[in-house]
């Protein structure tokens, strides 16, 4: 479960400015540190077919917003997937 306090410190390492929480960089950045846990979970948990679900929801709309983030500006798509550790 993601505690207020590791949701603060994700939006401060992935704010591009003082007031941001809601650019897609933190929103990836957030969904990726969930589908994390969310992984750990089900690795002990493998019949937990609800929990799985949500994390399918959860990969959909990290992948919608790393396409709009891609038609955007290729340059920030390429930054954040390269700090997030995705497409390896």
């Amino acid at each position: 479960m993601l505690t207020k306090e590791k949701k603060d410190k994700v939006i401060a390492d992935y704010k591009l400015n003082d007031k941001d929480t809601g650019s897609p960089e933190v929103q990836i950045a957030i969904l990726t540190t969930r589908i994390n846990e969310l992984t750990e979970h089900l690795k002990t948990h493998s019949k937990d077919h609800s929990s799985r679900r949500g994390l399918l929801k959860m990969v959909g709309n990290r992948s919608a917003l790393l396409k709009y983030v891609k038609n955007k500006d290729i340059n920030r798509y390429r930054e954040i997937i390269s700090r997030l550790g995705l497409r390896k």
